[in-house]
């Protein structure tokens, strides 16, 4: 029975090769253009954000991305027909143009989404609407390679750094500590910490919501009301583990000193925070695991 579907399966599998190598054939130029937009762009992110702890994710979402779509190759490639000439080179207008915008102001930004733009209009003219629904994912996940705009992220952290700030002190204020804060500046003995945008929860967010999105639809991909459940519950886990970070940065500073602090335990804070962050998205998923059976077999009926 083995060999009987291994050698199945080899037929679609050649032809799928064949179609693509037809199609890189075909359009040569088409790829090599787009592939003159992606690499400086990329390269651009890589040393501005993914080498950061706000975007090291992205590495992680491009390779899984690649491989999610390879993986695809049999289920859209059979739908693929070539989109609307009128919309594609209205949406080829509009998108090359913020991004030469971006690329000209060093927008970095505005450069990465309108890039992201750009793929996705180029991948509509090569395989059409039907084959992009059956790629809905990798498409929507591939958005996590750039940064958001500086913009969103000023307005979504303060907030957020005011209240785990804020709580972070009130708490250990209730052992005894002698911690107070000035708005997002916490005083321990005769250090001061700055409670910045990556300790805030909006990067965390960021990086857990991508992670998050790859763990739910490998797992949980024929359930999106779950799917959904489980995204909702990332934000309030990476707060959370947010604040977590923040009461360990205050205690290593407390009994070690701001070397200790803004050293090596800095960095050990941050992987404790991830950490926390994905073990209560795991802990979430296998509490949650009675409201999985009850959506399936809603979707059922």
């Amino acid at each position: 029975m083995s060999d009987i579907s291994a050698v199945a399966t080899r037929p679609a599998a050649s032809g799928n090769g064949a179609r693509i190598g037809a199609f890189a054939a075909e359009h040569w130029l088409l790829l090599l253009g787009l592939a003159a937009l992606i690499i400086p762009t990329l390269l651009s992110v890589a040393r501005d954000t993914w080498s950061t702890e706000q975007g090291a994710h992205g590495p992680v979402v491009l390779a899984t991305g690649i491989w999610l779509v390879l993986r695809m190759r049999p289920a859209f490639l059979p739908l693929a027909r070539p989109g609307s000439p009128a919309l594609v080179a209205l949406g080829l207008f509009v998108t090359l143009t913020i991004y030469a915008l971006g690329r000209i102001s060093g927008t970095i930004e505005m450069e990465g989404f309108a890039l992201y733009a750009v793929t996705v209009t180029i991948t509509y003219a090569c395989i059409g609407l039907r084959a992009m629904r059956v790629l809905w994912f990798p498409i929507l996940y591939f958005a996590f390679l750039f940064p958001p705009p500086d913009s969103l992220v000023a307005a979504v952290t303060q907030p957020l750094k005011l209240g785990i700030s804020r709580e972070a002190v009130n708490l250990l204020s209730m052992f005894g500590m002698s911690v107070s804060r000035t708005g997002v500046i916490i005083q321990v003995d005769q250090y001061d910490i700055l409670v910045a945008a990556a300790c805030a929860g909006l990067n965390s967010i960021i990086s857990l919501s991508a992670i998050g999105l790859f763990y739910i639809y490998i797992r949980h991909n024929a359930n999106w009301r779950y799917a959904v459940v489980l995204m909702v519950a990332i934000v309030p886990v990476a707060i959370l583990a947010n604040f977590v970070r923040v009461l360990l940065l205050i205690l290593i500073t407390y009994f070690f000193g701001d070397a200790a602090a803004q050293g090596f335990l800095h960095g050990f804070a941050g992987m404790t925070m991830f950490t926390v962050a994905l073990l209560g998205i795991f802990a979430i998923d296998t509490l949650a695991s009675p409201i999985r059976r009850r959506l399936s077999r809603t979707g059922e009926a």
